[in-house]
């Protein structure tokens, strides 16, 4: 099985938009259709509560012709346009698709944050895990997020192995960042985050990255867009992972990241895994 993700920031404006970075955004989805992937995991698609409009499929049916799509957007009374999830997969499929709530705290089960196929092997699903903020105001929000999707995971993992994928907003070592002398108070890299990822961790499941790689250095899933030289200096953070159930870790083939040329933000990943 041979799976992606990429938090993309904004479907919209990566489909229709005819800015620079737009142009970019397509040149990366054209990459992607090289990969041939079963399912490929979109996170901060940033569309309306209506999910994708006809120009939208359009456009994707062009990239990737043989994949059904399955969304979820932000609802009131969460924030509009914000956050969301999407799933492509191959037609020659027929997975249950359900859209879980967790229980999280205010509104961040109507944030559209986790979409779940459902295979006859495994669940394959989807996060894009809520950011902590840039002065920590939603952190203890953010550790009561962590504890339930722990649990959710831990539920799915009782009845199949699990592959999740997203954008989990967490470095989890120092090794992780190109500077975490000066982040330990940056969200992402706060103390008790890590501290939630490695929870997450011992819970049953294993960063793949680091399963097949060890602890190389210097790779990374994000650079910031305010930074012009963030990725020409490879200043980034690794935050986003494919983490699978600790019994299927041995059948891990690939796990690594997408090459996304010369556009900052996140980077896609990719997985391949025998099941």
């Amino acid at each position: 099985m041979k799976l992606i993700s990429w938090n993309i920031d904004s479907l919209n404006a990566a489909l229709t938009s005819d800015s620079s970075r737009a142009q970019l955004s397509r040149a990366v989805l054209q990459t992607l259709t090289d990969y041939d992937a079963d399912v490929i995991a979109i996170q901060e698609t940033k569309l309306s509560a209506k999910g994708p409009t006809k120009k939208h499929l359009t456009i994707l049916n062009e990239f990737f012709p043989d994949y059904e799509v399955a969304w979820r957007s932000s609802v009131e009374p969460a924030r509009k346009s914000y956050a969301g999830t999407m799933f492509l997969y191959k037609k020659s499929y027929q997975p249950t698709v359900t859209y879980p709530e967790i229980g999280a705290p205010g509104t961040m089960d109507q944030e559209g944050r986790i979409t779940t196929l459902e295979f006859e092997d495994c669940f394959v699903t989807q996060v894009y895990t809520p950011n902590s903020g840039n002065k920590l105001d939603r952190l203890a929000d953010r550790q009561v997020w962590d504890q339930q999707y722990l649990a959710y995971l831990q539920s799915l993992d009782q009845q199949k192995p699990v592959i999740t994928s997203g954008d989990f907003n967490c470095a989890h070592h120092e090794i992780d960042l190109a500077h975490p002398d000066r982040n330990h108070h940056s969200a992402g890299f706060t103390d008790e985050e890590r501290a939630d990822f490695t929870e997450l961790l011992a819970g049953g499941f294993t960063d793949s990255f680091r399963a097949v790689h060890g602890d190389v250095k210097d790779v990374y899933s994000w650079w910031a867009q305010r930074v012009k030289t963030s990725k020409t200096n490879n200043s980034g953070w690794r935050i986003d992972y494919y983490l699978v159930s600790d019994r299927i870790k041995d059948q891990i083939v690939r796990s690594e990241m997408i090459d996304s040329g010369v556009r900052q933000d996140h980077t896609p990943i990719y997985l391949e895994i025998n099941l």
